[in-house]
């Protein structure tokens, strides 16, 4: 096997080609985009996640190296643009197998070690390959519009030093976008018409200052100030980048010259430029810097903020929280607490990103930067969480108001870094070292773009702390790319990994349906706005319709009920609504109270579903007292009562049964002839059918009464 300097040698060469630009955009165009007709349905995504095609790491290098000749327009023949195709595809292939004889051999030392040790999957050779190869935790569009709110505080930086403000070059990004689909789709048609020599799909990604400018009503000096911004300078040849991971100029300007127009290969790569690029430009500018740095942490933090906001209301998030020991000396700072019910949310934001050093497999500076981005982060985040549960600490808000603390069941620590790292998920199961116990539970490690999407997802208090408590149990047995994909496993399948699997790992074709609802939410593309599953299938179910009446519901046992209800799979949702539906027939029809239980052993718990019209201070009674012997029968730890209209099956109150189960002769006996609960299909079939009893037996309803004083009467 050649060496990476050899092969990478070799594709500079070929770069730097005549015409290869027309070879390059062809495989942008067959790579990059998507096709459909009418709505974007998920199956339109998938044809992205092939194999075969170049990821835009990749497309990216070939434009670096391109530049570093002459860039020679001319058009080449039909036969050098398929040479050219056949050749950058088998060295891109072998580039690729450079990385992995190193990873051959950190495999085979893991499987020679009688225990095996994990650290050595995050070894700087085994992550390089990671960082270059992952996929992109952002969506274009999130680049495009968050740079407007990153960036608000420099307005005025902005507008003296470059000539616009942020919002206008972001308008100008979303309009060339919107123009290339245009052009794009005009020269495929024109392309029918044309004889193969003349064939290329390179007009398409061009465009002229008077192009962009009929397409936005901003004035032509802007429009020509934004594109000089982010266009690469004249004379420049990207000479650093030499290697994998160096500094790629062209990342940071990716609108190329041509005549007296532009060339833009990558829409994404503009709207990260848009993202990232102005933090260096006021980088440079000494004097300014510092107020640059904090802009950029505040902006993380603000961030946070607005979207859980969004989830569970301003009056439970809190920002820049002091925690004081004694009212006196402060020990910890919490960028952003959410208090709600009896849970907690700790979000501690950083700004760190991943240096060139780590980029290009740097051991010692891969774990360095993790320590400063994620590990930092969280170490405060515990700390702040073991003050949260101490009487002896006092939490004050920027106010100066104190914020009061209730009992709190669980706390979530979610660490937030602003800008897109590479290899984000499988760094953190390699490095971080966290802490768990009954009350705080392991991080969420994640970009504010994967809390982006979560939190437009999930936007109910409930449904969003269910993700995270699953999320954060199922740390060490998930793997995937980044966040993303995780969150569109769950919102197709509802997250859930049985006890006997170790290790499950997620392909990122499993995003799919998260992209398209992403894309229909924010970029205007026609589709369905959420992904088939259980936000969907359930929602007109008895028990999905529960949810939904209980999701905003700050008490801490309707968030436990809650729990329960999402953590069951869909077809014990769909049987156990059902059930709910036939005892409604059975009320409206004998008038009695009927109920269904569900006991589910692996969490000691279960609840118990009494449909009923009787007067609340009755119905309560008789359900609390079947509670109690469903629990006592089930030796459960915690069970939990709803009553349900019969009329609609609406809810009417519950209850929550939380202590440990102790031997009781009373309860003994009231449940010595007591049905015991079997499967959910039992029980579905017992609805209605009622075994004989004795007239002195306890009533089946759970009243507590005699059968000959209740429903045998």
């Amino acid at each position: 096997m050649r060496s990476e300097a050899d092969v990478f040698f070799d594709l500079a060469a070929l770069c730097r080609s005549d015409g290869y630009g027309h070879t390059l955009a062809y495989l942008c165009f067959r790579d990059s985009i998507v096709r459909y007709s009418g709505e974007m349905r998920p199956k339109d995504m998938l044809p992205i996640f092939s194999q075969d095609r170049l990821i835009r790491t990749e497309i990216s290098m070939l434009i670096g190296l391109m530049i570093q000749g002459n860039m020679n327009w001319t058009m080449p023949s039909p036969d050098v643009v398929e040479g050219q195709l056949d050749r950058t595809e088998a060295l891109l292939k072998e580039l690729h197998q450079t990385f992995l004889p190193s990873m051959r051999s950190i495999f085979a030392q893991q499987a020679a070690v009688p225990d095996p040790d994990l650290e050595l999957l995050g070894s700087g050779e085994f992550m390089r390959e990671a960082i270059f190869y992952g996929g992109e935790s952002a969506y274009t569009f999130q680049y495009r519009d968050f740079a407007r709110q990153k960036y608000a505080a420099d307005a005025g930086w902005l507008q003296t030093n470059k000539g616009f403000t942020i919002s206008e070059a972001r308008d100008i990004a979303h309009a060339i976008a919107r123009l290339q689909e245009r052009k794009l789709m005009a020269t495929v048609r024109q392309m029918r018409t044309l004889p193969p020599e003349q064939r290329s799909i390179l007009p398409g990604y061009t465009f002229s200052v008077s192009e962009v400018a009929a397409t936005c009503s901003l004035p032509q000096a802007t429009i020509e100030a934004v594109l000089d911004a982010f266009a690469l300078a004249p004379g420049e040849r990207n000479e650093p980048f030499c290697v994998v991971g160096d500094f790629n100029v062209a990342n940071a300007t990716p609108l190329l010259r041509l005549n007296d127009g532009f060339v833009l290969f990558q829409a994404y790569s503009l709207a990260e430029a848009l993202y990232e690029s102005p933090f260096y430009w006021m980088a440079v500018d000494k004097p300014y810097a510092s107020q640059a740095m904090q802009n950029r942490g505040r902006f993380t933090e603000a961030f946070c903020r607005d979207r859980l906001e969004l989830v569970f209301g301003k009056e439970r998030v809190y920002t820049n929280v002091d925690i004081f020991e004694a009212k006196a000396k402060k020990v910890a700072e919490i960028d952003v607490l959410v208090l709600f019910g009896d849970r907690a949310v700790i979000v501690q934001a950083k700004s760190k990103r991943l240096t060139l050093e780590s980029r290009k497999g740097n051991d010692g500076q891969i774990r360095d930067d993790f320590k400063k981005s994620v590990q930092d982060s969280y170490d405060q985040g515990l700390i702040c969480a073991q003050k949260l549960t101490d009487p002896k600490f006092t939490l004050v808000g920027p106010d100066g108001k104190k914020v009061d603390i209730p009992r709190v069941k669980e706390i979530y620590i979610l660490c937030v870094v602003s800008d897109h790292y590479p290899s984000l998920h499988f760094q953190a199961r390699q490095f971080l070292r966290y802490e768990r116990t009954d009350i705080i539970q392991p991080p969420l490690v994640a970009d504010v773009f994967a809390l982006d999407a979560i939190t437009e997802m999930l936007p109910s208090p409930l449904r969003f702390l269910s993700y995270v408590n699953r999320r954060t149990g199922y740390t060490e047995r998930l793997i995937a790319t980044h966040e993303t994909v995780i969150l569109s496993y769950h919102l197709r399948h509802n997250l859930w990994v049985q006890s006997d699997v170790d290790i499950v790992m997620l392909g990122d074709d499993i995003s799919a349906d998260l992209d398209v609802a992403m894309a229909v939410r924010r970029d205007g593309v026609t589709g369905p706005r959420t992904p088939a599953g259980v936000l969907t299938r359930l929602a007109s179910t008895a028990l999905g319709r529960l949810m939904t009446a209980i999701e905003s519901r700050p008490e801490p046992g309707v968030i436990d009920f809650g729990f329960l209800l999402l953590s069951l799979s869909e077809n014990t949702i769909v049987d156990a609504s059902r059930g709910v539906k036939r005892i409604a027939q059975l009320a409206r029809r004998d008038g009695h109270v009927h109920d269904i239980t569900l006991g589910i052993s692996s969490a000691k718990s279960g609840f118990t579903v009494h449909c009923s019209a009787e007067p609340a201070p009755l119905a309560e009674s008789r359900l609390q007292s079947h509670c109690e012997r469903r629990k006592y029968s089930q030796k459960a730890k915690m069970w939990f009562g709803i009553c349900v209209h019969p009329s609609d099956e609406s809810l009417r109150f519950g209850l929550k049964l939380d202590y440990e189960w102790q031997a009781d002769a009373r309860l003994d006996e009231l449940t010595r002839k007591a049905p015991r609960s079997g499967t959910l299909a039992q029980a579905l079939e017992s609805i209605g059918k009622r075994r004989k009893l004795g007239r002195n037996d306890p009533c089946y309803c759970g009243s507590g009464r005699k059968y000959k004083k209740c429903h045998g009467g």
